[in-house]
């Protein structure tokens, strides 16, 4: 049974009739939408025509070049050949389901990844930010609430974490964890560690502030911008900082759970 947007929903009708009065050109499906070569590119991976079309123009309105493709396999090698800036990524596909997508595409390329998954289904939303997937939005949802989590993954994997202060004050350090704003690379007693951008963004977070415990809505909201979620995905981007940067992931020297509150970074 389909679970996501259909035209026989009555809000994502009127979702879907705004979407089209945009008085844009049309569009076809595998196409890239001309556009300003500056302009970030998007590659949705969505079976559903009608989610990913209303998508689509939502995006293009806010100047993303935009692709749409619903295979699984076809848009993994399309974004293996030439990596998008994003991927909004459907669990649900044909001939290659979205979870391998996402670990076949972050095992080769950093590309940040909005996962699409079915309300309720907690199980496929941990695997997939296990996996390496930097948000994920439950269907049926808001094309205008995916256009701003596109715009604040994109902003956080350009480099949102940059100061413009001393170079000092660009590289935060912690024993032989070291964490360079500017580069953007965490490093271990010099060996280069890869996180994910909001991975790397949470890191850097509580390095910026030491010894503070914070909630985990306090940190979804600092880190993620939202200011209400379901925060099992702080607990589970900790999970993942704490194996790439602790030596003991079970016994945390850095990342540490404060229990009753949540965590606290300890230098």
């Amino acid at each position: 049974m389909p679970y996501g947007p259909t035209p026989n929903c009555s809000r994502f009708d009127e979702l879907c009739r705004h979407g089209w009065d945009d008085g844009g050109s049309s569009r076809h499906h595998g196409e890239v939408i001309a556009a300003p070569t500056t302009n970030p590119r998007v590659l949705i991976l969505d079976d559903d025509l009608t989610v990913s079309e209303v998508v689509a123009r939502y995006l293009e309105r806010e100047g993303y070049q935009v692709e749409t493709i619903t295979d699984g396999s076809r848009g993994l090698e399309q974004a293996l050949a030439d990596p998008p800036d994003l991927m909004v990524l459907d669990l649900m596909l044909p001939s290659l389901g979205g979870l391998e997508v996402c670990r076949r595409l972050r095992s080769a390329v950093p590309v940040p990844i909005i996962m699409l998954t079915a309300r309720g289904e907690e199980a496929d939303r941990i695997t997939g930010l296990e996996l390496g997937a930097d948000d994920y939005v439950a269907k049926p949802f808001s094309p205008r609430e995916l256009t701003a989590r596109v715009k604040a993954v994109l902003r956080r994997a350009g480099g949102a974490m940059s100061t413009t202060g001393p170079a000092d004050s660009r590289v935060l350090q912690a024993g032989s964890l070291e964490v360079d704003l500017v580069a953007h690379e965490v490093r271990i007693a010099d060996r280069l560690v890869a996180l994910t951008a909001k991975e790397f963004d949470l890191l850097a977070y509580l390095m910026r502030n030491p010894r503070r415990a914070f909630r985990r809505d306090e940190l979804l909201e600092a880190v993620w911008g939202f200011a209400y979620g379901d925060t099992s995905t702080v607990t589970v981007h900790v999970r993942r900082l704490r194996e790439k940067v602790e030596a003991d992931p079970s016994a945390p020297r850095h990342v540490c759970t404060i229990w009753g509150v949540g965590y606290r970074f300890e230098p």
